[in-house]
């Protein structure tokens, strides 16, 4: 039976970090379920492109539609085998749901493989899971993490950190890190 994934997004979560991730899980043979809060099965999210061009933060700009596969208020985190957190700006403000939160501390609780990139982490230090791990994520959520109880660790762009049953990635280039470390905690061999 496939290992099952539940992707938590919300209103402008960055592109690559949604689809990628979710086209590379389906393209290994799991079953990934999408959610974002108010929204239903068939529903979907806009997107937002993050991408630097010279300035002294990203540049966003829109992207596509992104499709919602499960409503949020029939979401049973005891079905999941693991959790996968894209950022983008979504993050900044589905951290102040409080399902949202109490869904993320059920794969915490539970040691269930967690994967966060870039500004998700904001979800993680929202829901006080962060006590004495080591992660990483976009520079500008360091010190987040460090009032969270965690450490930042400054890695290359296209780099992941794992601690634990945690992986996470500073943004969208590391996703061969990020999804090869997430494999492994979630027991796939991919050969």
């Amino acid at each position: 039976m496939a290992k099952k994934i539940l992707m938590i997004v919300g209103d402008y979560v960055e592109d690559y970090e949604a689809m990628v991730p979710y086209q590379a899980m389906l393209s290994v043979g799991l079953q990934v379920d999408t959610t974002a809060p108010d929204r239903k099965k068939g529903d979907s999210v806009p997107t937002a492109v993050h991408d630097f061009v010279g300035d002294q933060t990203y540049r966003e700009t829109g992207g596509h539609r992104f499709a919602i596969t499960v409503s949020f208020d029939e979401v049973q985190p005891q079905q999941y085998d693991g959790l996968y957190l894209p950022g983008g700006r979504a993050p900044e403000y589905i951290r102040l749901n409080a399902r949202v939160l109490e869904l993320v501390r059920h794969f915490f609780e539970k040691g269930k493989p967690v994967a966060a990139i870039c500004h998700a982490i904001q979800i993680l230090t929202a829901a006080k899971v962060l006590q004495g791990k080591t992660l990483t994520a976009y520079p500008a959520i360091g010190p987040d993490i460090a009032l969270a109880g965690g450490t930042w660790r400054n890695v290359p762009v296209d780099q992941a950190v794992v601690d634990g049953q945690l992986v996470t990635a500073p943004a969208w280039p590391a996703h061969p890190a990020i999804l090869k470390e997430f494999y492994k905690l979630l027991g796939l061999q991919i050969h």
